[in-house]
Formats: structure tokens, C-alpha cells, sequence
């Protein structure tokens, strides 16, 4: 593993930076660097910007309209799109249906769906967690009855992120009852203009409306729609699983992050020196630069071995990243000190004209904290990936 960078890799960071500088709407850059609330369009707008560039998909071959990058290349991608205030390219088309299309979809379903996943005319959400089954998926009961060449589901699933902006849905059904719960799951894409299917809304903390709940009701999908064998949907859910973790890790959101601690504390003034300057403060900045440090090793490792399966390297990396954006973001609200206490949730949108204690910026904080609590829990809770590691790596 060689942690400096090739000739190559220095040019390509220069060229992703100064893409990103030059193209990124200033509105949108506004929103992200300033934890604000990004919305559809503006999720879409960037996604046309990267495509008319080549780099809309960036982890796809070449075959399929991707660029074909190793994954160190695709790393300072992310890293520079991060730091320079891109949003992220929304993952549940791009980085995990799509793989799972490519391995285990028909020809006919990649051709249809792939290139609207490029330039999201589809856009999609997952459909695995359910009230009685989200760590433990092997207990969903969201049942898919076969009837001639169609399904009929009936179910809920639930925390389903951006299932108000989407148009396609994929989802883990179960199609059997026999035999192990893990054998009787399936992996089907629905349309979420059939009818049958009822989007309800799920309040957060900070009054916004990322998640839903998902009702089907005798909702008929074509089993073509199906991915892979019926019974083979849990195979497909730990391969897709596996992309999903990784990403999760983000490194390039971790040091994002971490320049947004940084300059807070600089800013924050504390008994007449800024809060950087105040020795306690300082070492927890220091350790959470060491830990991001740490991390970025574990993924330089990892992107190492190309092509080699993540397994449960995925669950380490995911669990590291996910305490390390917490940790970040439960600094930035500790240097905010009694300011962060008062919230307007009408301050996180761009333009709002009012006036809020500290500031527009410290505002965002507390839900920026919040927010974050979460990430230990989706893609599978820290619990359930060290259940993993214990038992593929410690055995």
C-alpha cells in the first residue's frame, strides 16, 4: 500500500478541484457548507453537471457509461466533490442498485434501467427496512404473492430516504415461507406510480422530511421486474449491502468535516482566544484529526486490493466513518456553546431573511448534530457490523 500519490492522482485531484470551483452553483455550495437543507433540484442539477462532464457515474465501467476509474481514483473524486461543498450524488441509483443490476440483472434490465440511473430520470429509493425488521432483515414479512406473471405485494416498509422524491423503488420481498427466512426473500423493482402505494411522511428532529414510511396495498408488479432468482433476494441485499457501508464510511465527508470544526473553533471566541486556542478543546480536535487520518489509511488499504470483495471490511470501515462524522458534528455543536440552543428550522433554508442567536450558521448545528446521530444506525446499526466482524474475521 502506498500512501503518496502518483503523478496521475496529483493531476486528477487538480483537475476535480477546479471542475468543482468552476461549475458548482454557488447556491448549492451556499447549502452544504452551511449544513443548510439541499433539495431535489438541486440534487439533480449537479448529477446533469457531472454527467455533461463524463464523471456522472464514476464507479461504473466504461461498458456502462461510467468513467472506469480504479478506486483510488474514484476516492479523490468524492474527497475534492466533499471539500469543495458538492452535494453527494444521491447512492441509492448510482452506488448500489446499479452494482447489483450489472451482477446479477438480465440484459434487458440493464438496458433499461442503467442509463436512466445516469442521468436520474429515475430516481430511486430502498425499500428494506420494515417496522419489525431492520437490523434483523431476515424477519421482513412485506409479502409478494405470485399470481401468473405478476407479484401482488402487500407490506410496509420504512425510513425510507427521499421515497417522496422517487419514482422507483427496490425492495426485499418475501416471496416463501419454507425453509430458512433467508431463502425466501426476493429483489423486485416497483414503479411508485402503481397504484396501491402510499407515501406517509416522517418528521426528524429538525422538522425535515428526508424519511417515510412506504404502504403497499395489493400493489401488481411484474415478476420480470424481478432481480435474479425468486429465494436469491438476501445474496443480492449483503452484495448490495457491502457498496451501501462503504460509502457510508465517506471519507471525503469526514474531512470536510473536519476543516468545518477547524474553522469554527477558530472562530468561536472563549474567555478572550478563540476556542482552538484553548488547550482541551485543541486535543479533541487533534484526536479527531488523528482518527480521520487513521481512517483514510483503512481506505487507502482497502482500495489497495481492487476488485477483491469488501466482506467485512466494509463493517469496519463503516462503523469508524459513522462515529467520526458524529464525533465532528457534536464538536461543532460544543463550539457553539449556549448558542446552539436556540432553533428555527426556517433558518435552514437558503435566503431566509430573519435573524437567529450566534447567527445563521450556528443555527444549523444542533440539527446537524442530530442528524448525524443516525448514521451508526442505517446501513445496519454498529451492533450488527460488529456481529460481523466478529464472526467473519475473529471467527
Amino acid at each position: 500500500m502506498d500512501l503518496h500519490e502518483s503523478k496521475d492522482e496529483v493531476s486528477l485531484r487538480a483537475e476535480v478541484r477546479a471542475f468543482v470551483a468552476e461549475n458548482l452553483p454557488s447556491d448549492i455550495r451556499e447549502k452544504v457548507l452551511g449544513l443548510r437543507r439541499v433539495g431535489r433540484d438541486d440534487y439533480l442539477r449537479w448529477q446533469h453537471i457531472l454527467h455533461a462532464k463524463g464523471w456522472g457515474a464514476v464507479s461504473w465501467p466504461k461498458e456502462y457509461g461510467g468513467t472506469g476509474w480504479n478506486a483510488i481514483y474514484r476516492n479523490i473524486f468524492d474527497e475534492e466533490c466533499h471539500i469543495g461543498g458538492a452535494p453527494r450524488q444521491i447512492p441509492m441509483g448510482l452506488t448500489m442498485l446499479a452494482p447489483v443490476l450489472m451482477r446479477f440483472g438480465t440484459e434487458e434490465q440493464r438496458r433499461t434501467y442503467l442509463p436512466r440511473i445516469i442521468t436520474m430520470e429515475d430516481w430511486w429509493c430502498q425499500g428494506y427496512s420494515e417496522p419489525g425488521a431492520g437490523s434483523d432483515l431476515a424477519s421482513l414479512k412485506c409479502r409478494a404473492e405470485r399470481k401468473g406473471d405478476n407479484y401482488i405485494i402487500d407490506g410496509q416498509k420504512t425510513w425510507t430516504t427521499y421515497a417522496q422524491w422517487a419514482n422507483w423503488i427496490f425492495c426485499l420481498v418475501r416471496t416463501s415461507n419454507e425453509d430458512r427466512p433467508q431463502r425466501g426473500i426476493s429483489f423486485v423493482l416497483v414503479d411508485m406510480k402503481t397504484p396501491g402505494i402510499t407515501v406517509q411522511p416522517i418528521k426528524t428532529l429538525d422538522q425535515g422530511h428526508d424519511i417515510n414510511s412506504v404502504f403497499f396495498d395489493k400493489v401488481e408488479v411484474p415478476v420480470a421486474n424481478r432481480v435474479g432468482d425468486e429465494g436469491a433476494g438476501w445474496e443480492i441485499a449483503k452484495f448490495l449491502l457491502g457498496h451501501e457501508r462503504t460509502g457510508i464510511a465517506g471519507l471525503g465527508l469526514c474531512k470536510r468535516l473536519l476543516r468545518q470544526v477547524r474553522t469554527q473553533a477558530g472562530r468561536q471566541r472563549f474567555r478572550g482566544r478563540s476556542l482552538i486556542e484553548h488547550d482541551r478543546f485543541r486535543d479533541r480536535v487533534a484526536l479527531l484529526e488523528m482518527e480521520v487520518t487513521a481512517h483514510e489509511w483503512a481506505m487507502r488499504r482497502l482500495m489497495s486490493l481492487e476488485g477483491a470483495d469488501a466482506g467485512a471490511v466494509a463493517s469496519v470501515l463503516k462503523i469508524r466513518g459513522s462515529e467520526i462524522q458524529q464525533e465532528a458534528t457534536a464538536l461543532l455543536l460544543q463550539s457553539a456553546g449556549p448558542y446552539a440552543l436556540p432553533y428555527l428550522p426556517e433558518a435552514l433554508e437558503l435566503g431566509w431573511s430573519g435573524e437567529t442567536a450566534g447567527g445563521e450558521d450556528i443555527n444549523a448545528l444542533a440539527p446537524a448534530y442530530f442528524d448525524f446521530r443516525k448514521s451508526t444506525i442505517y446501513g445496519g446499526t454498529s451492533e450488527v457490523q460488529k456481529t460481523i466482524i466478529a464472526k467473519s474475521i475473529l471467527g
